[in-house]
């Protein structure tokens, strides 16, 4: 596992514990473990200190690292979500191994550095192999952070097509060669392997109960209702929503997370919350995309678990996601505070939807995973400690652990260093 063999403790100036904030906490750790948590008067000699308000490890429940490759480079030219596909595709043919593994090396130091402790990788570059997944594998370990690898069937280049182009590195031809294949990713002490459907339109509605079903143990993320013409095509086809055509397959239930859901009924939201589905939202993305605004609220409401994800990694700061989620509910009702900043908090810490339940607070027993924000700063200078998610940016990020090991301090990776001179090395060759 990612994290330190030794007993420490870590002293937090205030942390966010289950019952609310607390001053002065002491943590002691051992095996990556917290096995105490206490308010003390006087600090333990040798004792690490962690300034600020010391919250749990953020969860960012989508990632496709290699997009980080598009950043800044596909805003010229106006379009749609399906132009920039067509420069995700070009971005995808020319990646190795050995170059993806450089590529999200640098991207999952990005992601420590701004405070997130584990994610789950929505991985489809398979090029007849698992060499591109083992590229992930040694990336996550090596900018410390915890990786669930989402092992995704890619079968079809849309409802009723072939795959063509680009996307023949991403198929397996069908659902047992996939199902053949991804068996061959096990687990170890800092990844956890799951599975993922891309999407209604990649896999056939003959298959999609074969990889639903496939590997039960195992997380299940969909994308799902991103774009109304994923709806459209997918009712002229099935007669059927997306949400309900899984249904249908039996790919919801409590281990599986749906990926963006913008574009649903009613319907579909009561068959998510009846089946115990989560949602991961991923606002910058939706936004950078035009992609729309999903029914959020609606979606918390009826008992739907939500997280947040990066996806493109157009941009990397778990805070901007979680304003962005509350921003788009304003936007999208003329209203103020539509969700709570403790239900921020609780989104921005969603592992339950990379398969670690355990993680996400802080309590004994939890794994030591943990962001310090700075209270002080030009941003969050004056703001209350609850509302500390709606003034904070990654910028504020001040230190964070996993499993007991600091592994970014003031916005720099403890063994990667710089993390923008690791970009400029890969995306210069």
């Amino acid at each position: 596992m990612v994290g330190d063999l030794a007993v420490k403790s870590f002293w937090c100036e205030r942390a966010v514990l289950p019952g609310g904030v607390a001053a002065r906490v002491l943590l002691r750790v051992s095996d990556g473990i917290i096995r105490e948590v206490r308010e003390v008067d006087t600090i333990p000699l040798g004792s690490q200190r962690l300034h600020g308000v010391v919250l749990p490890g953020f969860a960012n429940a989508h990632s496709h690292a290699f997009h980080r490759g598009l950043r800044g480079r596909t805003h010229d030219g106006g379009g749609t979500f399906w132009t920039w596909r067509e420069r995700m595709y070009e971005l995808a043919g020319a990646l190795t191994p050995r170059s993806y593994q450089r590529l999200a090396t640098a991207v999952y130091a990005e992601m420590v550095v701004a405070g997130y402790t584990a994610v789950a990788e929505f991985h489809y570059l398979h090029a007849g192999g698992n060499e591109m997944a083992e590229a992930l594998r040694a990336a996550a370990r090596a900018a410390g952070i915890r990786l669930t690898l989402l092992d995704t069937a890619y079968l079809a280049g849309g409802i009723g097509k072939p795959v063509a182009g680009a996307q023949e590195r991403f198929s397996d031809g069908g659902a047992a060669a996939w199902a053949r294949r991804s068996g061959e990713l096990l687990p170890d002490d800092n990844t956890v392997v799951g599975t993922a459907i891309h999407s209604v339109r990649a896999v056939p509605r003959e298959e999609l109960a074969a990889v639903a079903g496939a590997f039960p143990d195992r997380p299940l993320h969909v994308h799902l209702s991103e774009q109304p013409d994923e709806n459209r095509e997918c009712l002229e086809a099935y007669g059927l929503t997306p949400t309900a055509l899984l249904a249908e397959a039996g790919a919801l239930g409590e281990r599986t997370t749906a990926v963006h859901a913008t574009h649903l009924t009613d319907e579909d939201i009561a068959l998510l919350a009846g089946s115990g589905t989560g949602v991961c939202l991923c606002p910058t993305t939706e936004a950078d995309l035009a992609d729309g605004i999903g029914p959020a609220r609606e979606l918390a409401d009826a008992g739907v678990r939500l997280s947040l994800g990066s996806d493109q990694n157009a941009v990397v700061d778990p805070l901007l996601e979680a304003r962005g989620l509350e921003h788009g509910e304003r936007l999208r009702s003329g209203r103020r505070g539509r969700f709570s900043p403790a239900e921020l908090v609780a989104a921005l810490t969603g592992h339950h939807a990379l398969g670690r339940p355990e993680a996400g607070r802080i309590e004994v027993g939890a794994p030591a995973d943990l962001v310090a924000l700075r209270t002080g700063s030009a941003r969050t200078a004056g703001a209350e400690l609850e509302q500390l998610v709606l003034a904070a940016t990654a910028a504020d990020v001040a230190a964070v652990v996993v499993g007991g090991r600091v592994v970014a301090r003031d916005g720099v990776h403890e063994e990667l260093g710089d993390v923008g001179g690791l970009y400029r090395e890969v995306l210069r060759r």
